[in-house]
């Protein structure tokens, strides 16, 4: 198996080379990481600048492409450019905190996994949810259980993966469950502050609120101690409120 392996933190996050530890095992795996942590660029993708690419030999057989871009940026790339085959699987993360809820929409984690889908790759995201003291071997061995239990499977077209692991041991987690993206989402304020000049500026702040009775969803099974894996489709189209729109003749508003 030929994986593809990414994240939006960088070659010096914790997570990453753990994970490569436990990927290795699988397959023959490829690491094409941003140059920078670009947590929460979403699918942004860099248009007005030159993409350079550095490949570094780090220890232990850990090797990896650096580019200069973002984690989507990293994948495009990393797909036409760098490797000489299409890759069978591609792996995103280990993220240092939940994507869970509609921080979906903001994830570079997530887009990356979005744009390996967008390829045509297999492709899956992988979070843990936690702001310190990660178990980051504790969700790579979760990840490549998943992998193994996938291979009995074809993704769909146009879908991929978004897991979240509890921070717990692995024998702390309680098993897996395949939940659907809940509302829950960051109640946000901007908070200003001043510069020693006296200058103000703002800083974004927030509280993650749940969505109270959402039985199934990532939020809930990782409060449990669940490992939440969720499919999510690319293609944003609410169905339902596009027929209503046909029912209701909107077509002929006229302009």
């Amino acid at each position: 198996m030929r994986i593809l392996l990414t994240n939006d933190d960088g070659l010096y996050s914790d997570g990453l080379k753990i994970l490569w530890n436990h990927l290795v095992k699988l397959g023959e795996v490829s690491v094409i990481v941003p140059e920078t942590e670009k947590s929460a660029v979403a699918h942004a993708i860099n248009i007005f600048s030159p993409l350079k690419i550095r490949h570094l030999d780090i220890e232990g057989g850990f090797k990896a492409f650096v580019v200069n871009g973002t984690p989507v940026d990293c994948v495009k790339i990393g797909v036409s450019s760098i490797l000489k085959e299409k890759p069978d699987l591609l792996v995103s993360g280990i993220n240092p905190g939940a994507n869970i809820g509609m921080d979906v929409l903001y994830s570079g984690t997530v887009s990356a996994a979005a744009e390996g889908a967008i390829l045509g790759i297999p492709s899956i995201a992988v979070s843990v949810d936690a702001s310190g003291d990660f178990e980051f071997d504790s969700a790579a061995s979760v990840t490549s259980r998943i992998i193994r239990g996938l291979s009995r499977m074809k993704m769909p077209k146009d879908t991929m993966l978004n897991i979240n692991v509890p921070n717990c041991k692995a024998d702390r987690i309680r098993g897996i469950k395949v939940t659907y993206q809940s509302e829950s989402r960051f109640e946000e304020e901007y908070e200003e502050r001043s510069d020693p000049r006296g200058n103000s500026y703002f800083w974004l702040k927030g509280i993650f609120k749940e969505v109270d009775g959402e039985n199934g969803s990532d939020a809930e099974a990782v409060r449990n101690c669940f490992v939440s894996v969720t499919p999510l489709h690319l293609n944003l189209t609410d169905r339902d409120f596009r027929n209503t729109m046909k029912k209701d003749k909107f077509e002929e508003i006229g302009f």
